[in-house]
């Protein structure tokens, strides 16, 4: 039987849903291995994040290969094997799995988001022009005051979910939840190493677990 077929039941099972993640920074992560683990530890894993943000799912499955090969196992993203025009369904990851004959799927979904948001005053900038007037000792004073809109902080908790599902038993084997604070600042931009900390912790789960070799 092939790759396709025995994974099919597995992915089927998965209701693969399409979220909008936001990243977290240090993992609070708690692991649980699946009953009966069949074909462990795995040794070419096919890694896939789901989100409907293309670059967000190349991120963080760069960063989890990258660390699974640090371990000596084969890992594969699904990003590197379809573009943003390539749905995400049930058949595009089948297909990926017999092409580079994959053991094991490790997928990632968002489990839950929270997010709160605080007005931040901007400090307003003041120009002052003066000029003599034809009148002892009277100035003309001009004003130029510049306001800036409110800005917005945001704290985000957040909840990712992962599970190993195996090719050869057809159904999740292992699976890990990690909880993180992240606070974003209206003036600072993006933070790439919140996707190096979440693939480091799903990593070492997996690791600590025996699903890959240590």
């Amino acid at each position: 039987m092939t790759s396709n077929n025995l994974f099919r039941k597995a992915i089927h099972a998965l209701s693969i849903s399409i979220v909008l993640v936001a990243f977290a920074g240090p993992q609070l992560a708690a692991a649980q291995d699946g009953p009966e683990v069949a074909g462990a530890p795995y040794k070419n894993i096919l890694v896939i994040f789901l989100s409907s943000s293309f670059d967000s799912r190349r991120y963080l499955e760069t960063e989890v290969v990258k660390k699974l090969t640090e371990q000596g196992t084969t890992a594969v993203r699904s990003t590197s094997m379809m573009n943003t025009k390539v749905p995400m369904t049930k058949e595009t990851f089948l297909a990926m799995v017999e092409e580079i004959d994959a053991d094991a799927v490790l997928i990632t979904q968002l489990a839950d988001l929270k997010t709160k948001g605080t007005v931040v005053d901007m400090n307003p900038q003041a120009t002052y022009n003066f000029r003599p007037t034809w009148y002892f000792n009277v100035w003309s004073v001009e004003l130029t005051e510049y306001v800036a809109p409110p800005a917005m902080n945001y704290e985000h908790k957040l909840s990712l979910a992962t599970q190993l599902y195996s090719v050869q038993a057809k159904k999740a084997v292992w699976a890990m939840e990690s909880n993180s604070n992240i606070m974003q600042a209206f003036d600072k931009g993006p933070d790439y190493s919140i996707y190096v900390k979440e693939a480091g912790a799903i990593v070492k789960e997996l690791r600590s677990s025996d699903m890959i070799a240590k």
